[in-house]
This record gives structure tokens, C-alpha cells and sequence, in this order.
């Protein structure tokens, strides 16, 4: 199983570094990824989920050094200290906006000209997703595995069954024990906006 799952992801990683998109759990359901520097595979990401880039797209890392290419300079202290050296394994996924480094994708930020724009970033303990990080080397996006009105995939043979054509890769495995997706806070305000 351990094997198998070893295989699975770095096919999965095989499939982001050519810009792909795939299927993997996290910690409350399966999440859609891609390569976040990829303007393609994020438009692909869009429709498949039949929305508009004006949300923005959540990122994940395994670390807080794969979110310093998204997260504004003099912010990265606040992510280093918050989304890694305070965290306790036992506390719930936390997603947090942030101040967003120049450059980034609209369609991550949910911006079209870049002005204020934020980043949303969570540093995952999910097994697999951290894996698939770590294995890509950086961010990768992570929003959940459904189409707009649909409620999100729970498990892999779900992903295929409501997304298989229009996804590369399928990553197996169980998602988190967390009932729900994680809350979204914003960083700079402090105000909860998912609970």
C-alpha cells in the first residue's frame, strides 16, 4: 500500500510539472491541483468547476518556504511563525489570506490588475497532499474536487466518477479526519470569512 501510494504520487507530480490537473485528498475532501504558475491549468481548473477566476484559488504547501513566490516579502515572517512554528498537530486546517507577492496569477488571487490583491495559503499535515508538495517542490492549488452547485468529493472513485474526462490523474488514498474544508481567515483583519 505504502509502495503503491509512492507510485501514485509521483505520477502526480509527473503529471503537474506538464501542467496538468489532478484529483488528490486533503484533509477534509478531495481537492482539484495544478501547477498555481501555469495560466492554462488553472484556466482548466475554472472549467472544470464551471466558475469565474474572481474567487481566487487556495494554495497548499508542505512548508512555508513553497509559499515565498506567492506571499508578499514582508509578510513571509507572519506565515513562517502562524502556518508553521504555532501550529500544533492537533489544531484544524486554518486557510489564511494574505498580502499576495507581485506578480501572481489573477486567477489565484481572484484579481484582475494585481491591486491589493491576496493569496489564500494553508500549510497541509495531509500525508498525500503534503507529499505531493514536497514531491513538486512549491504550492500547488487546491480547491475542492466538484463542480460549482455539486458538494465536493469525499473519495477518489467520486472524483472520477463526476470529473474523470476532464481530469490527468486520479491520486488514491483517504482524506483527513476534518468534517469540513478548513476555515478562511483574513490575515490582515483577523475577521473569519468560512467557518
Amino acid at each position: 500500500m505504502i509502495l503503491a501510494r509512492a507510485v501514485a504520487v509521483r505520477r502526480a507530480v509527473e503529471v503537474l510539472r506538464a501542467g496538468g490537473v489532478i484529483a488528490y485528498p486533503t484533509e477534509a475532501v478531495f481537492g482539484l491541483g495544478c501547477d498555481p504558475g501555469r495560466e492554462t491549468a488553472l484556466a482548466r481548473i475554472a472549467a472544470i468547476k464551471r466558475r469565474r477566476f474572481t474567487k481566487g484559488l487556495l494554495l497548499i504547501a508542505a512548508d512555508g518556504g513553497h509559499l515565498e513566490p506567492f506571499v508578499r516579502p514582508d509578510w513571509m515572517d507572519w506565515v513562517e511563525r502562524r502556518l508553521v512554528r504555532d501550529r500544533r498537530p492537533s489544531d484544524p486546517p486554518v486557510t489564511w489570506l494574505v498580502p499576495a507577492r507581485a506578480g501572481v496569477s489573477g486567477a489565484v488571487t481572484g484579481t484582475r490588475n494585481g491591486s491589493h490583491a491576496r493569496v489564500a495559503v494553508r500549510v497541509t499535515d495531509h500525508p498525500i497532499a503534503a507529499a505531493l508538495c514536497r514531491g513538486f517542490g512549491g504550492a500547488i492549488v487546491s480547491t475542492s474536487a466538484n463542480t460549482a452547485a455539486a458538494p465536493p468529493a469525499r473519495r477518489a472513485l467520486e472524483a472520477r466518477r463526476r470529473l474523470g474526462r476532464e481530469l490527468d490523474f486520479v491520486v488514491p488514498g483517504p482524506i483527513g479526519g476534518h468534517p469540513r474544508p478548513s476555515a478562511i481567515r483574513d490575515a490582515e483583519s483577523g475577521r473569519t470569512l468560512r467557518e
